[in-house]
């Protein structure tokens, strides 16, 4: 075991981002040292004695920017520095002296365990000595890390981490600053990346001797911007990929069965998702039905799943049915309703297919309001019916499962 465990430290290697931490570097850098020599330090453009500091430190490479570029442009330049070493593994560790070294085994132990996760110290958010502003600041982006991956995580801005960098060899972040390790925790959920909190220590220097670089109005503006930017891949495209892929991969059937076991959600719940499902899947709003079903079944905590397999109702073969039945119920609302020839429906449908719905409808005036109108009712009609439906099966399944 302990032949494994060397094995692994040596394929890890430690990089610390620093800009004005004069005062604690270099006890940060030998106290590192007990547990690994394999270090990389990154001068994010000091202009204290941090340079003249590292002129007698021994270490792998020292990386001097020449103008201060942000934190995530240091983490970047060290991992892409470690990667090109051959090392597999990158823990980062701020040089201001709020994490405890001593903590470095129990991280190499965690990653021991866990080879192919992101170890990530999770630092008591509600320990006495925490600025309540680092508090608030945390709470909001685990909420937001919640949003737009679905996992939850008790410290999304410890800086105390090990990251698998041989997962990131083609992966093109985007952000240089504090926002930084915010983007490349969410990227690795994407990754599908196990990511793992270890509880660590943590100090706080008193607020007359704390040095903190993080602006609050531009780095909390620049935070937010990203986790707007987030949130919509999320609902765009990583839930869309994600479930077309598990459905794709399974069979229907299979597929529901395993989300009612899995979630053990009660059968109203789930027949709730069908409904809605349903309802999604006629709505006028073709292109976007999916991206639409997935967002608005996140905010109602229904099961994205089964509501993403449901609203599959309009595929190509059903269009022209439902295009039909939309003006049919529409027609109620009208003195003078549009009649369609099954000629002028299979036009429409094809024209779906081809992504000139909307433009084409405009070719028949107001007719487009009695579609709309029409799809609505009928969505709402069939999503109703399909809930009832689905209910009872349920319950009636349920029943013959307890009577058994």
């Amino acid at each position: 075991m302990e032949d494994v465990v060397n094995n692994l430290i040596s394929k890890i290697c430690v990089i610390i981002p620093t800009y004005n931490n004069a005062n604690t570097l270099i006890d940060v850098i030998g106290e590192v040292q007990k547990y690994s020599n394999n270090i990389i330090i990154v001068n994010d453009g000091s202009t204290d004695s941090t340079a003249e500091l590292l002129s007698s430190v021994s270490c792998l490479r020292i990386i001097t920017f020449s103008l201060n570029k942000g934190k995530g442009a240091a983490i970047k330049t060290g991992i892409a520095e470690a990667l090109s070493l051959g090392f597999e593994y990158a823990m980062t560790i701020d040089s201001d002296g709020q994490h405890y070294p001593d903590d470095i085994p129990k991280m190499f132990n965690a990653l021991t365990h866990n080879p192919d996760a992101l170890i990530i110290g999770s630092r008591n958010i509600n320990a006495d000595g925490m600025p309540s502003k680092n508090t608030f600041a945390n709470k909001f982006s685990n909420f937001w890390f919640w949003a737009e991956t679905n996992k939850r995580l008790p410290d999304t801005q410890s800086g105390f981490r090990i990251y698998p960098i041989k997962y990131y060899k083609n992966t093109k972040f985007v952000t240089t600053g504090f926002e930084f390790e915010i983007e490349i925790l969410v990227r690795s959920a994407w990754k599908e990346i196990n990511i793992i909190p270890i509880p660590v220590k943590v100090y706080y220097a008193s607020p007359e001797n704390r040095i903190t670089h993080f602006r609050p109005f531009r780095d909390f503006m620049r935070i937010s911007l990203l986790n707007t930017v987030l949130v919509l891949i999320t609902f765009l495209m990583v839930l869309p990929i994600k479930s077309f892929r598990y459905i794709t991969r399974n069979k229907f059937t299979k597929v529901v069965r395993e989300q009612i076991m899995l979630h053990n959600e009660n059968p109203q719940k789930i027949s709730m998702a069908i409904g809605f499902g349903i309802f999604m899947g006629i709505a006028p709003i073709w292109g976007f039905q999916m991206i639409v079903a997935a967002f608005l079944a996140h905010i109602f905590r229904l099961n994205k799943i089964i509501v993403l397999i449901f609203s599959n109702i309009s595929l190509p073969p059903a269009i022209p049915f439902i295009i039909y039945f939309s003006y049919q119920f529409g027609s109620l609302f009208f003195d003078n309703p549009q009649e369609f020839t099954i000629d002028t429906i299979y036009y429409l449908k094809q024209q779906i297919v081809d992504g000139e719905f909307y433009k084409t409808l405009k070719e028949f005036g107001y007719s487009i309001i009695q579609y709309i109108f029409g799809s609505l009712l009928l969505g709402l009609s069939l999503g109703i019916l399909s809930f009832l439906i689905s209910w009872t099966i349920i319950k009636v399944t349920s029943g013959l499962k307890e009577n058994k």
